[in-house]
């Protein structure tokens, strides 16, 4: 009957909108952390709708003390059983180091050296240009030479960090934003075939 039909879209469009209220967790109990570049296509590469998951963007979707921040919230309060995070190729925090960002704010006259982080938290301050070439987090500086190393060590990082509930299933991948579909890191395909002669017989 269309009645049930309006009663039930009428009752799928209350809890999205009062899910917080009512306790309710996203539809696939899912955050994820990945870059700020708007060729990122989450949804579309994992087929999920905007109510499956809490997204979470930076840049180069790194772990960083706010991520960690919303992860913890997400898994320890609103009901996230799993977490993915999805680094991508030519991501720009591949091109740049700290050292090279830090001189750009030095010329401009910025001291990088007192600059307070968190607005909220004045303790938090940055107290050399060292700390502030490693606080901006380019792969170079974090000992990464790709997307694929950045979104393996993501993961690492969210396993073993207390804030984490050990029961939360994390997994990492690698966004193509020439072909906008998702890979496991250090596994293209291309080179996976080429591992194998031609002509080779399939045993049953």
């Amino acid at each position: 009957m269309i009645s049930e039909y309006v009663d039930e879209e009428i009752k799928r469009r209350e809890d999205y909108s009062l899910r917080r209220l009512k306790g309710i967790p996203n539809d696939r109990r899912l955050w994820i952390l990945t870059c700020m570049d708007e060729r990122v296509h989450v949804e579309e590469a994992l087929g999920i709708r905007p109510e499956d998951a809490h997204i979470y963007r930076n840049a180069g979707g790194i772990v960083t003390d706010d991520a960690i921040r919303s992860a913890s919230l997400t898994t320890n309060f609103f009901g996230t059983k799993e977490i993915i995070v999805i680094t991508h190729t030519d991501c720009g925090m591949i091109r740049f180091t700290g050292d090279e960002v830090a001189k750009y704010f030095l010329d401009k006259g910025v001291k990088v050296n007192e600059l307070q982080i968190d607005p909220l938290l004045p303790s938090l301050r940055l107290q050399s240009t060292e700390d502030f070439t490693k606080w901006f987090k380019f792969f170079r500086d974090l000992g990464a030479n790709s997307p694929d190393d950045i979104a393996l060590k993501n993961a690492e990082i969210l396993k073993n960090h207390p804030l984490i509930p050990k029961n939360v299933t994390i997994s990492a991948y690698v966004y193509e934003v020439e072909t906008h579909k998702l890979r496991k890191p250090h596994q293209r395909l291309y080179e996976l075939t080429s591992r194998f002669e031609h002509g080779t017989v399939v045993k049953e």
